[in-house]
């Protein structure tokens, strides 16, 4: 990976021996669960240039997670700060990049296809920023299928539905040596994750229901195990304090593809960790309610997503007013997501 300071020696020494047409851009900014979804189409777009250079801009946080992708070069851009913008504008329009794909999608991300100045940007809806786009699809399209829309429009074969995250010995190894650690090499795991963006409070099933569920599944003979990053500790710390196992910060991502890979199944908050877990191959039992899980379900887990039908929902509000009471995810109890995987056969 190249920071953007890097990238800019870099990119001055290639483009004397390259031409725009063989420079290709991809915007893929974040958030954490919409770069891993968007991994097959950029996989795409690199097998359908393949005599081309390829760079991948997104944010530092998910760098690690596309490192190493074949034909693809990263550059990281802290999305915060005028400066930083300006360095960034300034950056891409010595680049000479040929043809720009926004998969983003954002005011920020179609500003920095305009500027660009490529003969070709293809975007994901119509904009004066953009020469090719799809039409406008209905808000249920799933971002899996929006996206793969923007690759027809550009000639290219859609992605397959399909997460491949590659763990690699070393994350397996990681993780086998943390469980051996916690003396739970054996155990049947299951992995929780209770929190979401701070900015998302309302995506949080209740905290109570969480604990109590954590506690059915361990009467079970299940090994609860809370996953997340440093936003999730204090959380993590007091849901671990009565009930199952704090791993909070102890897995990158590649590590928590390889966790999931040992658990039996996981119950999470619409979140980034919802769609590794996915790419782990295991299932994925996930709460929607003021988001749509039409357009945000991890793939291949349409038929577990936990859901309570109400008017409102979905809200897309951050906070759930109080006279709604939550009533989306709320009222979905332990006890019925423990008839789910009974029903599903993991209980």
């Amino acid at each position: 990976m190249n920071s953007l300071l890097q990238e800019k020696t870099v990119a001055s020494d290639e483009s004397a021996c390259m031409t725009p047409s063989d420079r290709i851009l991809v915007i893929k900014l974040g958030a954490l669960g919409d770069v891993i979804l968007a991994l097959p189409h950029i996989r795409r777009i690199v097998a359908a240039h393949p005599d081309a250079s390829v760079t991948l801009l997104t944010a530092p946080e998910y760098a690690d997670l596309v490192a190493g992708e074949a034909g693809l070069a990263v550059t990281a851009f802290r999305r915060r700060g005028f400066i930083e913008m300006s360095r960034l504008l300034a950056w891409l329009r010595r680049q000479r990049f040929g043809v720009v794909y926004d998969l983003q999608g954002s005011l920020r991300s179609r500003i920095m296809t305009r500027v660009s100045g490529a003969r070709r940007r293809i975007g994901r809806r119509a904009d004066t920023a953009c020469t090719d786009a799809p039409a406008v699809a209905g808000k249920a399209v799933h971002a899996f299928d929006e996206l793969n829309r923007l690759l027809e429009c550009a000639g290219i074969e859609p992605a397959v539905p399909h997460l491949d995250l590659e763990a690699g010995a070393p994350a397996r190894q990681v993780v086998a040596d943390w469980l051996r650690a916690q003396g739970i090499p054996q155990a049947r795991l299951v992995l929780m994750h209770a929190g979401s963006s701070e900015r998302w409070l309302s995506k949080r099933w209740d905290g109570k229901h969480y604990l109590e569920l954590a506690q059915l599944l361990e009467a079970r003979h299940c090994r609860v195990i809370w996953i997340g990053a440093a936003a999730d500790r204090e959380l993590n710390r007091r849901l671990s304090s009565v009930a199952g196992m704090d791993a909070t910060g102890a897995f990158d991502f590649r590590q928590l593809v390889a966790l999931g890979q040992q658990a039996a199944f996981a119950v999470v908050s619409d979140s980034g960790p919802m769609h590794i877990l996915a790419a782990a191959g295991l299932p994925v039992y996930a709460f929607f309610g003021p988001t749509d899980w039409r357009r945000s379900h991890a793939l291949g887990q349409a038929g577990r997503v936990l859901t309570n039908p109400v008017p409102c929902s979905p809200c897309h509000m951050t906070v759930c007013p109080p006279g709604k009471r939550h009533l989306c995810l709320d009222a979905i109890s332990p006890a019925d997501v423990v008839a789910r995987l009974e029903q599903d056969g993991l209980l």
